[in-house]
């Protein structure tokens, strides 16, 4: 489920907004990200916090990343799809990601009814799955 999320101006770049989306209340204690929010502060900051990062690394021209970072990465990848397929959901199902109201509090209000829209398509998703009684008297 969305448990937070924030909204700023187009020039903040993604990684800025890390803090805010830190969730202290919720149960896992991992951040997975892509190596976008790789940088020295960023993992200080979540080791500080005493949160385990499952952030992507990054290669650079010169120092290519080795066969056990990428296969690092391909395992982390597999995680960070699922969380990818709700922006998956907004373009196929809710209209899209193009945000068509002017205003900070227009657009979070709007980001907020999507959200809330994916959280009930996927509480009604799990609620209608078998629990493990059920399954055990299925035919």
């Amino acid at each position: 489920f969305i448990r937070r999320y924030a909204v700023s101006d187009a020039a903040v770049h993604d990684s800025k907004m890390v803090g805010s989306l830190l969730d202290f209340d919720n149960s896992g204690d991992q951040v997975w990200a892509d190596s976008a929010y790789r940088s020295e502060v960023i993992e200080t900051v979540l080791e500080l916090l005493t949160y385990e990062s499952q952030i992507h690394e990054r290669g650079y021209r010169n120092h290519p990343l080795t066969e056990q970072q990428q296969e690092s990465n391909r395992e982390k990848s597999q995680i960070r799809a699922q969380v990818e397929h709700v922006f998956g959901s907004w373009v196929m199902e809710l209209g899209g990601k193009l945000v068509r109201c002017i205003g900070k509090q227009r657009v979070a209000a709007w980001i907020g009814l999507k959200n809330l829209t994916c959280n009930l398509k996927r509480y009604v998703f799990w609620q209608s799955q078998p629990t493990s009684s059920e399954e055990s008297y299925a035919c």
